[in-house]
């Protein structure tokens, strides 16, 4: 039971309050242990995890190298090495990019693949969605967008009375939005909206008396279940189509060329929608399971938002050209997937937008009407200053430039594919059931230290030899490989918005391992059971 907490007077002696906004929209991410409020059992905990780190990882790498394996030295230093970065990921004893910096600049040294080869993959598209995405995300912080939209999904009918609708609501509108738009698009896009209806929850609490007048608004359950409810329910949304994300159609691009059979648009809809809507009910419970939020019920706050929308006005200059740059960006963004709803993914518009609207450069492009468009035009005051710009979150864009560049060593120096063969041939599988399960499980593994396009272009030409060699249409496992490449959901390197939400400072890396690793062998047994029956039932594949 929990009551009004008195207001702190400067001679009481009473916390100073958290400035909640402050707190959550202020860019803290990659936080030390003297930056956050902890609980002495939590500060014990978190500091015996980052000691262990600090001394693991090197051990845990050298020891590993020194094994005599029968692996080529390339692949065998790789080996040693991310296995210390996923130890300094895990435990934190460093800032998780500097972390995996560290891997990086390993590599050279050791004399893996020169500097040239490892740092290439900084210029990848992904990389570029990142910077455009964020700088958007500012504009939306710096000028109340977010906060705007965030009262507007709280004042929909019954969504603002409980933060378990909350969570819900944006799970669904996710999935929804990343069936047809990028996975990365789609979280950067309703991530600084989530971000103001933590502010606005967490203000609540505060008012209330529900959490300590000096808490962390960073380490609240219902904060770490809504922003990875986003990244999690991104993933699952993007399988419902083709072009939902990029695994689908490396995926089934070489199923069609090894079977001869062809995967239409609505035979893919028809197979993958079952598999999404299990994994979105039992990503809700996982979520709200493991991440309990804080109080259930938000009284008043139907009031509370009423009030605040009114005292917002009218849009202001900024807020308006923020829109129109958010708006030219989306739309950019939307119309591939437009082509390919209409024309299918055959057609010459489809393949002409496709070609020329990359996403990085889309999202870089509507980035800059933030610099061009104005809100004072005798003054040169344009909807964003550099100085605005500057803020945005580097930390994650290096933490997923690593794990890209661990990617591609994964697949050029062919570790990955010595880790799918070796594991196969020992495992000695001879059946569809047994092929089927090791495909998604390796594909998840595989895309924890990788990005999911990276896994599916790994695994699947893995799995289609193999199931050709023992007699096995390979159909149902490859399809089941290219879905699960989609599911790596421990570590904040596994994709993109796992990247963008763990940016956010709001999602501690032990509750994204926690989360992750339920939701990945639920995720697992889901796609090895539900896939070979939707394949039957469509009727599709041998």
């Amino acid at each position: 039971m929990y009551t009004q907490q008195p207001a702190p007077t400067e001679d009481s002696g009473a916390p100073q309050r958290t400035d909640v906004r402050a707190a959550l929209l202020g860019g803290t991410t990659f936080r030390s242990l003297s930056e956050q409020t902890l609980s002495p059992r939590e500060e014990k905990f978190e500091r015996t995890r980052q000691t262990i780190g600090l001394f693991l990882a090197p051990v845990v790498a050298v020891v590993f190298a020194l094994l005599p394996l029968n692996l080529d030295l390339q692949q065998h230093m790789l080996a040693a090495i991310l296995l210390g970065v996923i130890v300094l990921w895990i435990c934190e004893p460093v800032p998780i990019p500097i972390g995996g910096l560290i891997g990086v600049a390993a590599i050279v040294v050791l004399g893996v693949a020169p500097a040239s080869a490892v740092l290439a993959p900084f210029g990848s598209t992904t990389i570029f969605t990142f910077i455009g995405a964020f700088i958007l995300a500012q504009a939306m912080l710096k000028h109340g967008i977010a906060q705007r939209l965030a009262f507007a999904v709280l004042s929909a009918p019954g969504v603002g009375k409980s933060t378990y609708r909350v969570v819900i609501a944006f799970g669904v509108i996710t999935c929804l939005l990343s069936a047809f738009v990028s996975n990365t698009a789609t979280v950067a896009m309703l991530m600084p909206t989530a971000l103001g209806v933590l502010v606005v929850i967490a203000k609540l609490m505060q008012d209330r008396g529900i959490v300590k007048a000096d808490f962390d608004p960073l380490r609240m359950r219902v904060g770490a279940a809504l922003l990875l409810m986003l990244a999690y329910g991104a993933s699952v949304g993007g399988l419902l189509t083709p072009v939902g994300s990029p695994p689908n159609l490396i995926g089934r691009g070489l199923i069609e060329e090894a079977t001869g059979v062809r995967i239409s648009f609505a035979q893919w809809m028809a197979i993958a929608a079952p598999v999404c809507l299990a994994m979105f009910v039992v990503l809700a419970l996982i979520m709200l399971l493991l991440n309990k939020p804080e109080i259930r019920r938000l009284e008043g706050v139907e009031e509370y938002v009423r009030e605040q929308r009114e005292a917002q006005g009218k849009m202001s200059r900024a807020e308006v050209n923020t829109l129109v740059a958010f708006g030219v960006t989306v739309t950019l963004w939307l119309a591939p997937a437009v082509a390919s709803l209409i024309g299918g993914t055959e057609s010459e518009t489809y393949i002409f937008l496709d070609d020329r609207l990359d996403e990085g450069i889309v999202a870089v492009l509507g980035a800059s009407l933030l610099f061009i468009l104005p809100v004072n035009w005798k003054q040169r005051q344009a909807t964003l200053t550099w100085s605005d710009a500057a803020k945005i979150d580097w930390g994650t864009i290096l933490l997923f430039g690593t794990g890209i560049i661990f990617g591609a060593l994964l697949a050029s120096t062919g570790l990955a594919e010595t880790i799918g063969q070796g594991a196969s041939d020992n495992l000695n599988i001879t059946n569809i059931v047994a092929i089927t399960a090791f495909s998604a499980i390796l594909a998840i593994l595989i895309s924890e230290t990788t990005s999911n396009t990276a896994s599916a272009a790994v695994i699947v030409p893995i799995v289609i030899p193999l199931c050709q060699a023992i007699g096995v249409d390979p159909f149902v496992p490859a399809l089941a490989a290219t879905f699960a490449a989609s599911f790596g959901f421990m570590l904040p390197v596994s994709t993109p918005q796992n990247a963008i939400v763990y940016g956010t400072g709001a999602v501690p890396i032990t509750r994204m391992i926690r989360t992750g690793l339920f939701f990945d062998i639920l995720g697992a047994i889901l796609i090895i059971t539900i896939v070979p029956v939707m394949i039957a039932v469509v009727g599709i594949g041998g």
